[in-house]
């Protein structure tokens, strides 16, 4: 066993590292004080393959696996984790038709991505955030297809979509086991997205509403056979964790460097803020967190990549990763004193940017219950 990454793994972090730093950084305060994306960011990264790393060369993309998402989503939310947010949520779009779709849907949809395109992933509902056996959109078998009509919100990235993945009952009656996963056009008739919602952080990455108004959908761009999105959601959860939990092990490391930047500038009390004890601490236990975080989040890359389950260790990450964030940003305000409560400094942007990490893509309370249920089933 190692922890080296490779010669073209070390390349493509140092990538997205530089490219984070001179690109992104730069503009995340002000991204975040108008609540708008960069949008050249995106086109930047794309130039340079840092979107489309993860998709298959067939389609146009890099061919690389879950743990170079890892290191790229990393390298970005480390910058801003709202704009990194918003450049890596095509990889969650992507997943279920990477896992579901047919050879001809991953042709026409991948490869839209692959261009530059957008995707979004359309499951939360007002009423089905964690609860997926309990959402409410319907699918009404038609001739040819089916007839959606439904709401979605917290979206990501629905405004700018060129398809959504929607998944709907098309059994309403058969609880989880009825729900199926579709592939939709922005642009089908009776689709509609509302304005981005107003929120407490990362607010340039768009997450808006979405509304289906008998939007017919043809029977070829339903993801695997009916009844089976409940099993597909799940499976996507399993490779799209990891790079969430990425999302905080590179917040977390921002809130070190900038904690560790100011302790080692600011004095109190005639002496620098690192040689108090009480600061040092904090500093350490940033340290011991950011380490046991980003060393789950590529445990669970790897081996999705090995071919290997990680449903147990995809579920840890996240729940580690988002808690140790939430807790990390806490402290680096603590660290910054009355000056971390100042929008003059990053650290209160880094605190409002973290708390979403442990409600989306599955609470840190449904993440013990995976975990827990997982371990039943090993006795």
């Amino acid at each position: 066993m190692h922890f080296q990454l490779s010669e073209e793994q070390q390349a493509i972090q140092a990538l997205a590292r530089q490219f984070a730093r001179q690109e992104i950084q730069p503009h995340a305060a002000r991204a975040d004080q108008n609540g708008l994306f960069p949008a050249p960011i995106h086109d930047q990264a794309q130039a340079l393959g840092l979107l489309s790393a993860h998709l298959p060369e067939s389609v146009g993309g890099g061919g690389l696996g879950c743990l170079e998402l890892v290191l790229i989503t990393e390298a970005f939310c480390h910058a801003c984790l709202g704009i990194g947010t918003a450049l890596c949520i095509n990889a969650l779009a992507s997943a279920p038709i990477l896992l579901g779709g047919t050879p001809e849907q991953q042709r026409q949809y991948l490869g839209i991505l692959a261009q530059g395109g957008y995707a979004s992933f359309a499951l939360t509902e007002p009423a089905a955030g964690s609860d997926v056996a309990g959402i409410r959109t319907r699918a009404q078998a038609a001739p040819g297809g089916y007839r959606l009509s439904g709401g979605k919100t917290w979206i990501s990235n629905a405004n700018w979509a060129d398809f959504l993945v929607v998944f709907a009952k098309t059994d309403p009656d058969a609880g989880h086991r009825g729900l199926s996963a579709f592939i939709v056009p922005a642009d089908s008739p009776g689709l509609r997205v509302g304005a981005p919602l107003s929120k407490l952080g990362q607010r340039c990455a768009p997450t808006c509403e979405v509304f289906l108004d008998d939007v017919f959908v043809p029977e070829a761009q339903r993801l695997g056979p009916a009844g089976d999105g409940f099993a597909l959601a799940m499976r996507v959860f399993d490779h799209s964790r990891p790079m969430v939990a990425a999302f905080g092990v590179g917040l977390i490391q921002r809130c070190l460097d900038e904690s560790l930047a100011y302790a080692t500038q600011r004095s109190s009390m005639g002496q620098r803020l690192i040689d108090h004890q009480a600061v040092a601490h904090k500093l350490a236990e940033m340290r011991m967190k950011l380490d046991a975080a980003r060393l789950l989040t590529y445990q669970a890359a790897w081996r999705l990549d090995q071919g290997l389950p990680n449903t147990t260790e995809a579920a840890c990450a996240k729940a580690f990763a988002a808690d140790a964030a939430m807790w990390a940003a806490t402290e680096a305000i603590q660290v910054f004193g009355g000056m971390g409560y100042s929008t003059e400094y990053p650290v209160e942007k880094l605190f409002r940017d973290a708390k979403v990490l442990q409600i989306y893509e599955g609470t840190s309370e449904i993440q013990r219950n995976i975990i827990a249920r997982e371990l039943q089933r090993m006795r």
